[in-house]
């Protein structure tokens, strides 16, 4: 369940054909993709785009990613992925992530992403202060 204390973007999604499986249910591969458009619109929610990001000089590298299927999601279903900051560190942070039935709230999906801050380099820094902030609210 998404948290009260701090914020939570939710990005609507609709269940496209070519993202399901000869059973007609959404490909396990596809939720990562849902949890990565997720993470962008957080950003742009917060003001601060991941394009706008890359092109300052930095990427967030994925170290690490999660995901427990609770429910099957099928073709044409609207579904919400929800994401938020669970821990934040100088270099690195990690999202989680829910992704719930659009009409009926039924969670379906669970996960979580962990990040660290590089320069186009490949060296690791200090996430902009800007970002860092966000783990304060």
């Amino acid at each position: 369940m998404s948290p009260i204390d701090r914020f939570v973007a939710e990005t609507h999604i609709r269940v496209r054909y070519a993202e399901t499986d000869a059973m007609g249910i959404v490909h396990h591969a596809s939720y990562i993709v849902y949890f990565e458009e997720g993470r962008t619109n957080y950003a742009r929610q917060r003001g601060h785009d991941y394009a706008t990001f890359e092109r300052s000089g930095y990427y967030l590298t994925v170290t690490e990613v999660n995901a427990r299927y609770l429910k099957p999601v099928v073709y044409d279903q609207q579904l919400i992925v929800r994401c938020w900051i669970s821990d934040m560190k100088s270099r690195s942070l990690v999202f989680n992530y829910e992704i719930v039935d659009a009409e009926t709230s039924d969670q379906h999906v669970t996960g979580f992403s962990k990040h660290i801050c590089i320069t186009h380099e490949g060296r690791v820094v200090k996430l902009p202060a800007t970002w860092r902030a966000w783990g304060e609210t």
